[in-house]
Formats: structure tokens, sequence, C-alpha cells
């Protein structure tokens, strides 16, 4: 699994046709599922990304994580993560997973989120989206489940 994970002041995702769905303060993860991906990467990416100290205690040094400031996240389905574009000029997708094991994966993902309080949103899976960051700092990190220490 790989994670864009953003650190936001607000986050918004909307469909045609949908409601807007939004956040405040928090993390925006655009998430992507791989062909090899399972269950233990998602509680690996879940664990890391409510536990990632990307906001600043009071000294000003990022030492605190959304659990710790009680802060909400937005987590967006993004098959795109795992395009492979070292040949020719359009990416390929082979790497990701098909759509029904993406999202099994995706909603298992959000559930583990849930379970440990923290408000979360999710976009549209496999629907187009217009997607709203406004990201603070900006501070943006890639989190993948498959280069662990």
């Amino acid at each position: 699994m790989r994670a864009v994970v953003q650190r936001v002041a607000g986050a918004a995702v909307s469909a045609p046709g949908r409601e807007r769905r939004a956040i405040g303060q928090g993390l925006m993860v655009l998430l992507g599922v791989g062909r090899e991906d399972n269950r233990e990467d998602v509680r690996y990416l879940a664990d890391k990304t409510v536990n990632l100290r990307v906001f600043e205690d009071e000294t000003g040094k990022m030492n605190m994580s959304v659990k710790d400031i009680g802060g909400e996240l937005l987590v967006v389905s993004q098959f795109t993560l795992y395009g492979d574009c070292r040949k020719g000029r359009r990416p390929g997708f082979s790497d990701a997973a098909l759509p029904d094991r993406a999202r099994e994966l995706y909603l298992e993902f959000i559930k583990e989120i849930e379970l440990t309080g923290l408000r979360i949103t999710a976009g549209y899976f496999q629907e187009h989206m217009l997607v709203e960051i406004m990201n603070d700092g900006p501070v943006t990190l890639l989190l993948e489940s498959k280069k662990r220490a």
C-alpha cells in the first residue's frame, strides 16, 4: 500500500451528484492499493498514519500525531499512486490492485482508522472526484507498507 499523507488545515472531496465531504485540521490521505497488498499492509499503514508525528508541539517541533491533536482524516482512494511511468509517455497500472480487491482493502483501512476513535471521512471509491486540499506547511509524506524498517 502507498499513501500520500498531507498535513492539512482543511480538505474536502466532491463528486457529481454527491454531497461534498469535508474535514478541518488533520490529515489528507491519498491511498493506493497494490496487487500484493493484504490486511497486514492495511494494519501497518493505518497505524503509521494515525501515529505519524507531523503536527507541532508548543515548542514548534513536529512532535504530535493526528491522534494527539484530536484531528480528522479524509481518505481518498488513488489507484494512480501505482502508476508506472518508466516506459513511454502513458503510465501503466499493472501494479495496482483490481477494483474489487482495492475496495476491500480501502474499506478495511477506513475501519482500522475508525477503531482509533478519530473522525474519518472517505471519498467516493472508483468515481471521478474533485479534491480540495489546504496543505498546512506544506507537509507531504509518502508512506509505503512494503518499505518497512
